[in-house]
């Protein structure tokens, strides 16, 4: 009987458990995993950083419901990759961190790179693990991949000494488990379904909220047909946009604040009332709002604002049985209300306000011109990912989305430098499909070596930066001596990058150059950078209440 290594066997039953991608960095002692994880069939793409590479496997976890894999060596590589753990951790997506390890007998020596790191893994993992031998590692791996996709998804983390992952054992020992299915979806009892119903009826001021949980359910087809029966103004969270398409008429995402300080019922479908959703309080909403919340997960009922109708388990699992009580008892939210009367004013001034900032043709440009233009000539199919401050909290509002789990972004924790290895994920989950990266200066500069990655691997991202010279905006001019902390290089010429790599890179600084250089950037197949200058002084539209609700 031949023998195999732990190399082998990991890769085999990771791929047995259907994770198909993995990112990293190879060094000792993890270079055998990544090869035998290519042997298997698992696409594994080279990052520079660990840091992104654990975003990417995040990202795919959101993408496809089964855990993307990040690989990192031992102590620094393994501590880097944390950094993905926490944001999956934060935003309930199911990834695996697979770190080396020193070999096991020099446990407490000082071996190299030696380093506790179970311990740094588990204030964010949902399972941490160290293999206790080579033949047992298909067990462990089916674990960390059930765990990470039953009940509230998250990441877990497995680590793997140097001699569990070249020693070896006989083929004949090694007993490999079923690919786990794919989590049950649990339904609520049917008393609470017809309560929700009940609440919904009673409402003067309903309001849905479309969380992310609801796209990462796959729900958007019992949604859809909920909203269209019931007739109920929704909106969406920014992840959770496309699960009904931006532009639907039944969505008053332009009288966001006016929606929610109003409502007298909220539905959060797949939604958290945490920092997003300013906790669900005043002044942001009505200090009388009754909730009814569907979650997977039964402890994040009642965080902030009690909770009227609890509907426990998964959303698409309970959409349906929403819809099912709804055929055999059919009610509509009427159409002629005082609430949708001022709802559409609401949203007809706001979007009169806007329109009027994306037709400012002012040279330096700002954030409304040009994410005017990018929306206009964006695929309506595209997968849109969006990250930096201002960058990130207007095009939330000025880039559509139109399908499911076509928008990433900083998320839940709300992580800058997630952009661009989300960007990879979502090309590679979805090659052929056009995916535009949307980021502020600051947020492409965590990780714009991975642009070279993208290249590598032939991945046809647009990369459009919004450059305001810093942080919140910086000087045209730098004194080396008085530098501000937030300032960085004036007008750095960011697009350089993709020609080093054979990619095409343009700088814009006037509208008259903004649409031709997107155009081309887009017709183009391989990663484009457009790098386009704009007032260090834009913001956004005047807010009613602070950031936070300060």
């Amino acid at each position: 009987m031949a023998t195999v290594t732990g190399a082998q066997i990991i890769a085999k039953s990771l791929k047995q458990q259907g994770c198909e991608y993995m990112f990293g960095i190879v060094g000792i002692p993890v270079v055998p995993i990544a090869i035998m994880a290519q042997r298997e069939g698992i696409k594994f793409l080279g990052f520079r950083n660990e840091q992104a590479a654990g975003y990417a496997a995040a990202a795919v976890g959101y993408l496809t419901g089964r855990p993307g894999v990040c690989l990192g060596v031992s102590g620094p590589g393994m501590i880097h990759g944390v950094a993905g753990m926490a944001n999956a951790w934060s935003n309930n997506w199911p990834m695996i961190l697979i770190g080396g390890a020193n070999d096991t007998y020099q446990n407490g020596q000082g071996a190299f790179q030696e380093a506790p790191q179970i311990e740094a893994a588990r204030p964010f993992a949902k399972y941490c693990a160290r293999p206790d031998s080579v033949a047992r590692i298909p067990f462990f791996v089916e674990q960390a991949v059930r765990t990470s996709i039953y009940g509230r998804p998250g990441a877990v983390y497995l680590d793997f000494p140097g001699d569990i992952i070249t020693g070896s054992v006989e083929e004949d020992q090694v007993q490999y488990p079923p690919r786990c299915p794919e989590p049950p979806r649990m339904l609520t009892p049917q008393d609470n379904v017809e309560s929700a119903i009940a609440a919904l009826k009673s409402a003067e001021r309903p309001l849905v909220i479309v969380g992310k949980g609801a796209a990462y359910s796959r729900a958007e087809d019992e949604v859809r047909a909920f909203l269209e029966a019931t007739q109920l103004p929704y909106l969406a969270s920014p992840m959770g946009k496309g699960v009904m398409p931006d532009d639907h008429p039944l969505s008053i995402a332009p009288a966001r604040s006016f929606a929610l300080q109003n409502a007298d019922v909220v539905f959060l479908m797949g939604a958290r009332l945490n920092w997003m959703m300013h906790f669900g309080l005043p002044p942001r909403f009505n200090d009388k709002v009754r909730v009814i919340q569907m979650d997977i997960s039964a402890e994040e009922i009642g965080t902030n604002v009690p909770t009227e109708v609890a509907l426990v388990g998964d959303a698409k699992a309970i959409t349906a049985q929403l819809n099912a009580a709804l055929k055999a008892k059919p009610w509509q939210y009427p159409s002629e209300t005082t609430w949708w009367t001022g709802l559409q004013k609401k949203i007809e001034e706001n979007a009169a306000s806007v329109e009027t900032m994306t037709q400012d043709d002012s040279v330096p440009m700002t954030y409304y011109r040009v994410l005017r233009e990018v929306r206009d000539l964006i695929p309506r199919d595209a997968i849109i990912q969006n990250e930096g401050a201002s960058t990130m909290d207007i095009g939330r509002t000025m880039l559509p989305n139109y399908l499911p789990r076509h928008r990433l972004d900083a998320g839940s924790f709300g992580t800058m430098g997630v952009g661009l290895g989300q960007a990879i994920a979502a090309a590679v989950v979805h090659p052929g499909k056009k995916v535009i990266c949307v980021e502020g200066d600051s947020a492409w500069g965590f990780s714009g070596m991975e642009v070279e990655t993208a290249a590598r691997y032939g991945l046809n991202i647009t990369f459009i930066i919004v450059n305001n010279n810093g942080i919140g905006g910086g000087p045209d001019e730098l004194d080396p001596a008085k530098v501000p902390p937030s300032a960085y290089t004036p007008a750095a010429h960011y697009e350089k990058m993709a020609e080093i790599y054979g990619g095409k890179g343009f700088f814009v600084t006037t509208p008259e150059q903004l649409g031709p250089a997107l155009k081309e950037a887009l017709a183009t197949d391989k990663p484009s950078i457009v790098n386009i200058m704009i007032d260090a002084r834009s913001q956004r539209k005047p807010q009613q209440f602070a950031w936070l609700t300060r």
